[in-house]
């Protein structure tokens, strides 16, 4: 069976202000099927890059993304982008945001009302049904947002740094919320992160990316229990896993022309 997304040999260059910059270079990565996969690095490696050309908002210069074994070519509904803003449309309740893609489709209310039911109760947005995007906190946004997307059952969820502007609080309550949604659910994530500790709690792998021109530096598994919560944060291996992590980061942040070649697990 081909893995969920693969990436081979992938490279992105850009012309910005009449100069010729690489972004990513020669990116290889498998994320197999219900994997749960975070991308870590510093500011700029190309993270973001590296998710839009999964999700199709750009294409590679150099090399393949595959999804499901086919290339990708353009933006597809079986694989959804969660954003750092919830971007939800301010003249629509919390339902009707929700409710959004399943219309848009055409799929009777039958169908899908069940789900947002499910829905609202998981994400914690029972009684905010009726409200709208300015009467909510960003934590709640975001919930809405996670909603919105997981309402259409996408294969692959893509996941940009959800939680990076939210208050240090509410990003560990929408952590451990991802983490009861995706327990539920298992599906293939791709989650962009340049925090470590929130990496370890989320992911099954963690793949460091390096300076720019980014590459995949080493990839490790992350060997901590399933279910997961914030307690998980405390234990001995969470703070081995956490000081080889931040080892492998500060190596590029300090010393961005570090030797790039990729490491092993």
């Amino acid at each position: 069976m081909a893995p969920a997304v693969e990436l081979r040999g992938v490279a992105k260059e850009f012309a910005a202000r009449g100069r010729h910059v690489v972004a990513v270079e020669s990116i290889d990565l498998a994320v197999a099927h219900n994997e749960f996969a975070a991308i870590l690095g510093p500011s700029g490696c190309g993270k973001s890059t590296l998710l839009n050309m999964v999700a199709g908002f750009e294409r590679p210069t150099r090399g393949q993304v595959l999804v499901e074994g086919e290339p990708v070519q353009a933006p597809h509904p079986g694989r959804a982008v969660v954003f750092q803003e919830a971007a939800l449309f301010p003249w629509y309740t919390v339902l009707d945001n929700i409710a959004f893609g399943p219309r848009t489709r055409g799929t009777p209310a039958a169908q899908y009302r069940p789900r947002i039911d499910t829905l609202l109760d998981v994400m914690g947005l029972r009684g905010f049904e009726r409200h709208y995007p300015a009467e909510l906190s960003g934590g709640m946004k975001q919930r809405v947002g996670l909603a919105r997307v997981l309402i259409m059952e996408p294969a692959v969820l893509l996941m940009d740094e959800p939680f990076g502007s939210l208050d240090a609080q509410t990003r560990s309550v929408m952590q451990e919320l991802l983490l009861t949604v995706w327990e539920r659910r298992q599906q293939t994530v791709l989650f962009i992160t340049h925090d470590i500790e929130e990496a370890l709690l989320l992911a099954d792998t963690v793949s460091v990316m390096t300076a720019r021109p980014g590459r995949i530096k080493t990839r490790i598994a992350v060997d901590l229990p399933r279910p997961r919560s914030l307690e998980v944060t405390t234990s001995p291996r969470f703070n081995d896993l956490k000081r080889r992590l931040l080892a492998l980061v500060r190596e590029d942040t300090f010393n961005p022309g570090a030797d790039h070649a990729p490491r092993a697990r």
